[in-house]
């Protein structure tokens, strides 16, 4: 079955069936092939790439929110966001239950 719970996905048949809906059971083969000939420096840099990204989503989500607020405080609401909030607390002294995300 694939991730997304469909075991209809890939041709509605007895055929492979692919991760996404929209993913052809032999792009996604490549995919997976590209990915398995990746050392791991190259696996982690992806990773580290995509939480960067992330993060600028969700800061610029913050700006949008907080517009008057400064790059202290976005990086503050960026933390309530993405970590637990006792955590937050401790080592900020920022309590998102009071200050908002």
């Amino acid at each position: 079955m694939a991730a997304h719970g469909r075991e209809d996905v890939s041709d509605g048949g007895d055929g492979p069936v692919t991760q996404s809906p929209d993913t052809s059971p032999e792009i996604e083969a490549r995919m997976l092939q590209a990915f398995r000939a990746l050392t791991p420096a190259e696996k982690w840099h992806q990773v580290c790439e995509q939480i960067l990204a992330d993060d600028a989503h969700m800061l610029a989500g913050l700006r949008l929110r907080h517009p008057a607020a400064d790059a202290h405080e976005l990086r503050l609401r960026l933390a309530a966001l993405k970590y637990d909030g006792d955590l937050v607390r401790e080592a900020f002294g920022w309590d998102p239950a009071l200050e908002g995300w």
